[in-house]
Parts: structure tokens; C-alpha cells; sequence
């Protein structure tokens, strides 16, 4: 077991990661009111790659391109495409909380998937937490005619999709991390370049204040991915993945601050519900 120090250390690094990750929310919702998802996701993959190069540079490149199992490691970077698109396209729509709690269900669906695809075996206590998220999910979403969106779907969709690369990283855990992100990239970078070429009007000129704000939210992500990974060297991951629920903490705050939004009841309610059963799964796995 880790020292109690280092343990501390690995919770105050998922912490700061979370924050991380609430800006780059912040500034990612903000940007899709002015520029298109593609143009988002090609300038801030691009600046993701300048921070990554000098550590595939010092590994060698031929890592990347000699990846074990290619076509999961590019099944999970077409995933993890589709999920970073479908959150920058559902943020422009929703409240940063609305899209935060889809999100935050991932882990459920990972567990509940993970008897099918790792042939991982599930006890009778973690489904019903399952179950419960799933009711969570549900609630959020509060359907109706009237009440469930495009933006909804969209948002369920990403998530969906984070869940399945969230299952292939634990499939490909023993490849290096700078050669998953650097698959990650460059899937993210051909799913956009597609889109350009075939909708340039996608492409907006932009200040180079925008500039500024659209790279730096390749960078920011970048830190939030490394503090994230590192608090795992420091402590297990039963001990720090229940704080990265404090996304929501901050997703309700920037949200009310920036953007004046009010969390719904029932979005209230159904995060509670997914909270729950994450943090639920996370002490039985630790069990």
C-alpha cells in the first residue's frame, strides 16, 4: 500500500486535475459560440500534439506507428473522437452540469459492460449499484416530448463512447501512455481534417486572442490528462477515482458564474443517483 503522504498527494493531483479539466470545459463552451466543433477539436489537437511532441521525440516515434494491436489502439482513438466531439457539441447546447453528469456515467456503463467485453466477473451488489446509475441517467435526462433535445442524445452518445475507450485503455493498459495519447491525437486530427475538407465552411478566421484561447485548450487538457495519470502512480485507483466527482462540483459553479445557469431538479437529482453508485462501485472494487 502507498505511504499516507503519497496518498495525499495522488488525491490532491486528481483534484487539481479535475479543475483542469472544469476550465478547459469553461473555455470549450465559451469557443463554440464563435467557431465549429471541427475547427475546435482540429486547433486544440494540434496544440495537444506541440506539448506531446518532445516526449514522443525522446521514446521514438517508431513506438507510435509500431503500437501493439493497431486496430484497437485506432478503434479507441475513433471512440475517444466521437467523445470529444459530442461533448464540445452538446456544451454549446447544454448546461455545463447537464453534460458533466452524462459524462461522469461512463464508469458505470465500464462496469457494467466489463463482464461482456474483459470477461471480468461482477458480483450481485455492483449490478444493483449499476442499476441504480442507470436510473440516474434517466432521471438527468428527465425524457419527455418536450424536455429531451438533440443536444440530450448527442451528450448520452459521447459518454457511450468514453466508455468504450475507457474499456480498450484497460485492453491496451500495458502500451505506454505518451503512444495512447499520441493515437488519441491523431485520430482526434483526421476525424476534424475530414470534416473541414468537406465543410469549409466550418473554418472561421480567428483573432489571435481566439487563437490563444482555442490552443490552450489543447494544453490544459494535456496537464489535466498528466496530473490525472500520475495520481495514480501515487496512490490505487479505488482510493482516488471517487474525487473525480468534484468535476460536478466545479461544472455547477463555473456554469452559474460564466453562463448563469441554473441546475435542473432532476438533473440535480439524477447526479446524486449517478454519484452514488459510482462512489458505491469504487468501495466494493476496493473491498
Amino acid at each position: 500500500m502507498p505511504a499516507q503522504a503519497n496518498v495525499k498527494v495522488g488525491i490532491g493531483l486528481m483534484l487539481t486535475g479535475m479543475l483542469m479539466f472544469s476550465l478547459n470545459d469553461v473555455m470549450g463552451k465559451w469557443l463554440m459560440g464563435s467557431y465549429s466543433v471541427a475547427q475546435l477539436m482540429a486547433i486544440r489537437s494540434l496544440s495537444a500534439l506541440v506539448v506531446l511532441t518532445p516526449f514522443l521525440l525522446r521514446d521514438g516515434l517508431a513506438r507510435v506507428w509500431q503500437a501493439d494491436r493497431p486496430a484497437l489502439q485506432a478503434l479507441r482513438a475513433g471512440l475517444l473522437a466521437v467523445e470529444g466531439f459530442g461533448f464540445y457539441a452538446a456544451v454549446a447546447y447544454l448546461p455545463l452540469a447537464d453534460v458533466v453528469t452524462y459524462w461522469l456515467a461512463a464508469p458505470i456503463y465500464v462496469a457494467a459492460l466489463a463482464p461482456l467485453v474483459l470477461g471480468e466477473r461482477v458480483p450481485f451488489a455492483v449490478w444493483a449499484a449499476i442499476a441504480l446509475g442507470f436510473v440516474g441517467v434517466v432521471v438527468a435526462l428527465e425524457p419527455s416530448a418536450d424536455s429531451l433535445t438533440p443536444a440530450d442524445g448527442i451528450a448520452v452518445l459521447g459518454s457511450a463512447a468514453f466508455a468504450g475507450a475507457m474499456l480498450l485503455g484497460r485492453k491496451l493498459r500495458s502500451t505506454p501512455d505518451t503512444v495512447m495519447v499520441g493515437w488519441q491525437i491523431g485520430g482526434a486530427l483526421i476525424a476534424s481534417g475530414i470534416i473541414l475538407a468537406f465543410n469549409t465552411e466550418a473554418w472561421q478566421p480567428t483573432p489571435p486572442r481566439d487563437l490563444m484561447a482555442l490552443c490552450l485548450l489543447g494544453v490544459v487538457a494535456m496537464l489535466a490528462h498528466i496530473l490525472v495519470n500520475r495520481s495514480f502512480k501515487h496512490a490505487e485507483a479505488a482510493v482516488v477515482m471517487p474525487y473525480q466527482y468534484s468535476l460536478l462540483v466545479w461544472a455547477i459553479m463555473f456554469g452559474a458564474v460564466f453562463f448563469a445557469d441554473t441546475p435542473r431538479p432532476a438533473m440535480l437529482l439524477g447526479a446524486g443517483l449517478i454519484v452514488a453508485s459510482g462512489l458505491f462501485i469504487a468501495r466494493l472494487n476496493r473491498a
